[in-house]
């Protein structure tokens, strides 16, 4: 072979993702067909002990015998954020080998973001890839961690720090989920929600700044408007720029202060929204710190989080120990999308005007203090 140079050009495959209501768990029974034997897919159904114990999920899981109804599986892992590991992953993957999974079967996810970003992260590596379809059961997977492919696990206590992009074929949403939700994982749905409106949906936002009352009293209209607002608002920008090479990083506003805390507090002990909602707060100080912003609308980002009882102090004290800001900050400088020894923060200008700058350690530590 000569000493040229020679390039190859990779056509990429479509893949669209299809999104839908349904009314309740019976209707994914019917879905999926399971436990009919006119069926030419198999279906590896994927949850956690927290969903698969609640009353609407009772007829699901009693199909299962031994984790099998004829040919499909259910495969129950334990709840929550600690279980977020590559060791999980693993664990999916050779449950599916064990169960000879071909690459024409599919990957179920039924629980909220945790389990969709394993189950899709374990499907996206299986056999180099097999279909994968997201049953979201909590209101931040629903508004927006189901949406746009990026899949992940936590790794030596950093947040998201492997993963691939690869999106779900079907996305089914069942609100009965949020009926059984705790309160504060619903606040933990709307920071995510709320994030958005601040990036892309000024009428999201407003409904955020007159319509309090509604939304934490659960009122169905309202949370479902939210929900619809949301997912159309993050799957249009996500068609724009699905490698997150411009502005699909707009959605990661405060989410660089969020998994510093993340990592600082432990994974699990505060909510994902919560922190997120603390970033949003950070962002939009340091923003008008450095004259991105007006104080008028600084003040207006935290009166607003303020009333839905987020923390917004500098330090939140749920963080123990001396120097905090200290170590959010040498947190914050293992996140993924920084490029030098700078930190990228996602900056909100105003409502639907966003920027991206990377900043010094004495203009993130005035944020933090």
């Amino acid at each position: 072979m000569d000493s040229s140079s020679y390039s190859i050009s990779y056509k990429e495959k479509t893949i669209n993702t299809n999104i839908e209501p349904l009314a309740n768990v019976d209707s994914l029974i019917e879905k999926y067909k399971i436990g009919q034997d006119s069926k030419t897919q198999r279906h590896f159904f994927i949850t956690d002990a927290t969903v698969a114990s609640l009353p609407i999920m009772q007829k699901f899981t009693a199909m299962f015998d031994d984790d099998k109804c004829k040919n499909d599986c259910l495969l129950i892992l334990g709840s929550g954020e600690p279980y977020k590991t590559f060791e999980t992953v693993i664990s999916i993957v050779e449950k599916a080998l064990s169960e000879n999974f071909s690459v024409k079967d599919c990957f179920v996810a039924i629980g909220g973001g945790v389990i969709c970003d394993l189950t899709a992260f374990a499907a996206s590596i299986y056999k180099r890839g097999i279909e994968v379809d997201f049953i979201p059961t909590t209101l931040l997977a629903m508004v927006d961690s189901s949406i746009g492919g990026k899949t992940s696990c936590n790794f030596k206590n950093q947040k998201n720090i492997i993963g691939t992009y690869y999106p779900a074929k079907n996305i089914f949403i069942i609100l009965d989920f949020l009926k059984f939700l705790p309160d504060i994982q619903i606040k933990s749905g709307l920071a995510e929600a709320f994030k958005t409106s601040i990036i892309l949906d000024k009428e999201l936002y407003n409904i955020f700044k007159d319509k309090k009352d509604l939304i934490l009293s659960r009122d169905e209209k309202t949370i479902s408007q939210i929900i619809v607002k949301s997912v159309f608002a993050k799957a249009k920008i996500v068609q724009e720029d699905f490698y997150e090479e411009n502005i699909r990083s707009y959605l990661n506003l405060g989410h660089t202060f969020a998994y510093a805390l993340e990592s600082v507090v432990g994974m699990g002990v505060i909510t994902h929204g919560e922190t997120v909602a603390w970033g949003i707060g950070r962002a939009v100080t340091l923003a008008w710190q450095k004259e991105y912003c007006t104080e008028a609308f600084k003040n207006q980002i935290i009166s607003i989080l303020d009333d839905y009882g987020y923390v917004t102090k500098a330090v939140p004290a749920i963080v123990s120990g001396g120097g905090v800001s200290e170590r959010i900050l040498e947190a914050m400088h293992k996140d993924k999308k920084n490029l030098n020894d700078k930190i990228r923060i996602v900056i909100p200008k105003n409502i639907e005007d966003i920027t991206i700058e990377e900043f010094d350690d004495k203009d993130i530590l005035a944020a933090l203090k």
